[in-house]
Order: structure tokens, then C-alpha cells, then sequence
């Protein structure tokens, strides 16, 4: 189901708590409201639509990724950048990393571990901000 997006910074700036089996409905909800704000969204965490989870969904080229509890292990070659958010107004200033690599669960909550670069190194860094209650 679409859920709507969440801009009160108060709720946003909460850390999330890590999924459990039970959340599959969440997933859903995620995938079905990042879908809806595609053409204007690369990402989104659990508490942009208002649950306190810890999973986020990400733009890979034309797949949606969901990652469960994810947790960035390593992270190399840090550069400066300005990022919007769907759930705050304006640009932000904040410090990414080139590199990363993530340990997760994936929706059906098998392990994964991965590395990613880029974009979409930055997305995933954005998102878990977001699940640890860092607002850019």
C-alpha cells in the first residue's frame, strides 16, 4: 500500500529499530510507496513512511533493492556533497564515501554482503542515515 511521506523531523530524527520476520508487510508498503515517488526518488527508509524499521529500498539501475537491517562495514575515499531529501526541503552539505561495503538482510531476510560505488553508494549511505536518525 502508498503510504504518505513523512516530514516531520522530530520522527525522522529517530533511530529505527531492526526488522523482524513479522515486518513483510512493511516491505511492501516501502516498495509500493517508492515506486509511486520514482520519478523523483533514488531512495527510501522505513521512517519516511512513518515506521521506525530498519530497512531501506534503493534505485540500482532500473531495479528497486531492499536491504534489511543493513550496516556498512567498510567505507574508503570520503568526498564532500550536497543532497535532497524527499522527506526535507532544500540541499544539504554532508560527507559520503566513494566505496562501501554493507552487510544485510534482503526482503526474504537472507545474509547478504556486498560492495557498492558511486551513486548508489551514496544512496545506500543516505538511507541508513536515515534508519540511524541522521537527518543531512
Amino acid at each position: 500500500m502508498i503510504k504518505p511521506i513523512n516530514h516531520n523531523e522530530l520522527t525522522l530524527a529517530q533511530p529505527s529499530v531492526p526488522a523482524q520476520l513479522t515486518d513483510k508487510q512493511v516491505i511492501i508498503d516501502l516498495n509500493d510507496t517508492f515506486n509511486a515517488h520514482r520519478e523523483n526518488c533514488v531512495g527510501m527508509a522505513a521512517n519516511m513512511i512513518g515506521v521506525n524499521k530498519n530497512i531501506i529500498i534503493f534505485e540500482m539501475g532500473i531495479l528497486a533493492i531492499t536491504m534489511v537491517n543493513p550496516e556498512i562495514t567498510s567505507r574508503l575515499e570520503a568526498y564532500p556533497v550536497s543532497e535532497g531529501c524527499l522527506s526535507l526541503k532544500g540541499q544539504r552539505e554532508t560527507i559520503r564515501y566513494q566505496k562501501i561495503t554493507v552487510k544485510y538482510l534482503d526482503s526474504n531476510f537472507k545474509p547478504q554482503q556486498q560492495q557498492f560505488s558511486g551513486f548508489v553508494a551514496q544512496i545506500i549511505q543516505h538511507e541508513i542515515d536515515h534508519c540511524n536518525g541522521i537527518l543531512i
